[in-house]
């Protein structure tokens, strides 16, 4: 029997009703570069509000164009923002709702990282949160048909992550996604100076420079880059910006980043 999870986020950090999300989408892709520029193997990519980071996660998610019919697969992982857990939770449910229509999971996949020690059904973990939730529209938007590896990521270790990720990198039908803001609620100069410094260990690779206060997905994110590391694969950065940037004060920012690691 078909279960689905019920999107929990769809009216408040996007539009609930399928037309006016589909234009914001539209609108935000449109605005960024796109031609003539690789398509990402694997993307860090911010999960905040549309209006704050949705901007900066459209730089990468408009250079999916080129692979729009190629990838068939996508796997998000975020961060747990409500539930406490050690490890890495699937969920249980076989389709993901937007208001853009349903996405079906990869269920052999799901079923193949239950193999793992790490790796357990947890559908609470998943209910409400946003960390993947909000990248789905944009993938919607972009690729014509795929199915949906989600993951959410608990307190895992670099290298359990990095298990997870290796068991899923597969070929040219795959695409990961890491879901992870930058720093929180500092005043704008002292966000722009920290998330200046993540940014620059994310495309050094250097995982072990990057902690909960630096990146809220911290640990899926350095889980893909102990993966570049060992694969010989290099991070670029597409946009670094701030809520203060696109729409909100700059006494408290967020801040936003997005990186890809090409095909």
């Amino acid at each position: 029997m078909n279960t689905i999870r019920q999107p929990a986020v769809a009216g408040t950090f996007y539009p609930a009703r399928g037309g006016e999300l589909h234009d914001i989408l539209a609108t935000m892709l449109a605005a960024a570069p796109r031609d003539g520029l690789p398509a990402p193997k694997a993307m860090i990519v911010p999960h905040a509000g549309y209006i704050y980071s949705g901007p900066v996660a459209a730089t990468g998610y408009a250079r999916l164009q080129p692979v729009a019919n190629s990838v068939h697969r996508v796997v998000v992982m975020g961060p747990s923002h409500r539930v406490a857990f050690h490890g890495l939770a699937v969920p249980d449910d076989s389709i993901f709702r937007t208001p853009l229509g349903d996405i079906s999971l990869d269920m052999d996949a799901i079923q193949a990282l239950l193999a793992l020690p790490q790796v357990h059904v947890d559908n609470e973990a998943h209910r409400l949160e946003h960390s993947i939730e909000v990248h789905l529209p944009f993938l919607q938007e972009m690729l014509e048909t795929f199915t949906l590896v989600p993951v959410v990521v608990g307190d895992a270790t670099p290298r359990e992550v990095y298990d997870v990720i290796s068991m899923l990198w597969n070929g040219p039908e795959t695409l990961l996604i890491m879901s992870s803001d930058l720093s929180h609620y500092h005043d704008y100069e002292t966000a722009t100076r920290l998330d200046r410094a993540t940014s620059h260990a994310i495309e050094t690779l250097a995982f072990e420079k990057i902690g909960y206060e630096h990146a809220c997905g911290r640990n899926p994110v350095s889980g893909l880059l102990l993966y570049a590391r060992k694969h010989g694969l290099s991070v670029e950065n597409l946009d670094l910006r701030n809520s203060g940037d696109t729409a909100g004060p700059r006494d408290q920012v967020v801040g936003y980043g997005t990186y890809v690691i090409n095909r």
